[in-house]
């Protein structure tokens, strides 16, 4: 994968933890010292954010002797990145480099398990995101197998219960009119219950996202769709986990749409610094 972070925002992430140098390898005077780093994984994980971190390391001073891709799936003890410098640059670059791999791939390692726990069907991830992590994020969700469900709120259309608590008219007519100021989008509406869904389905929405509904209700729901033309996407949300994947996929579900890579522990990386 590429390098998704500018050099503006990684030259942001060194300064916000180093602003004015290295205070205890510099009193120390060990900082032009010929050095080595090692990044290895404490458990099975899928990597991602890996060329960000070798980038930063390059950004302090060091060099990158090898770094393997993110989206590679590696097993405990597996070493992943390595580098030499002077001691002061590894040391600058060590904790930020391996803070970023760690959550990083903490998302990828949770969608990826959601991807193998329902082979065929998509895993799109939602934009719930930690503010200000969005590249980054992104970047895991992709490194583990998935999709994102949406960037953001400039380029999709989907319709909350709290959009509709706004609407006058009937769902036909509101459905008719983003059809009209949209036709290149598809209209994706959010519902709490099986009829609410089959009646934005035969009203014309084209996907139905099913906010915590369990896979009983959205097999209810695509079995009283399916003799639309087209027959909408169903695609439950909220609270779809690993656990529940597969459950979805046996139900008829080709899409499942979750935030749950973005909460959870982040990676356990081990670095080793030392003399060269």
């Amino acid at each position: 994968m590429t390098i998704l972070l500018p050099d503006a925002a990684l030259d942001a992430l060194l300064a916000q933890d180093v602003p004015y140098g290295d205070l205890t390898t510099d009193a120390l005077g060990i900082a032009a010292r010929p050095a080595r780093m090692s990044f290895a994984a404490r458990g099975a994980m899928v990597l991602a954010g890996t060329e960000e971190a070798a980038r930063l390391v390059e950004k302090a001073g060091g060099h990158i002797l090898r770094v393997q891709p993110s989206g590679t799936a590696i097993d405990a003890a597996v070493t992943f990145l390595e580098a030499d410098g002077p001691a002061g640059s590894l040391h600058r670059a060590w904790k930020v480099a391996q803070t970023l791999v760690e959550y990083a791939s903490g998302i990828a390692t949770r969608a990826r398990r959601i991807v193998e726990a329902a082979p065929g069907v998509t895993v799109a991830c939602t934009r719930k995101n930690f503010p200000g992590a969005k590249d980054l994020s992104v970047k895991a969700v992709q490194a583990g197998g998935a999709v994102m469900h949406r960037l953001g709120l400039s380029e999709t259309l989907l319709v909350f219960p709290e959009h509709r608590a706004f609407l006058t008219e009937g769902h036909d007519a509101w459905i008719s009119a983003l059809r009209r100021k949209a036709p290149e989008k598809k209209i994706v509406v959010e519902v709490g219950s099986v009829e609410e869904a089959v009646a934005f389905a035969q009203a014309g929405a084209d996907v139905i996202q099913l906010e915590k509904l369990p896979p009983a209700a959205a097999r209810a729901v695509i079995d009283a769709t399916r003799g639309l033309t087209p027959p909408p996407v169903v695609a439950p949300a909220g609270g779809v986990t690993e656990a529940n994947a597969a459950a979805y996929a046996a139900a008829g579900c080709r899409l499942l749409i979750t935030s749950a890579p973005f909460f959870g522990p982040p990676a356990d990386v081990k670095v080793v610094l030392e003399p060269a």
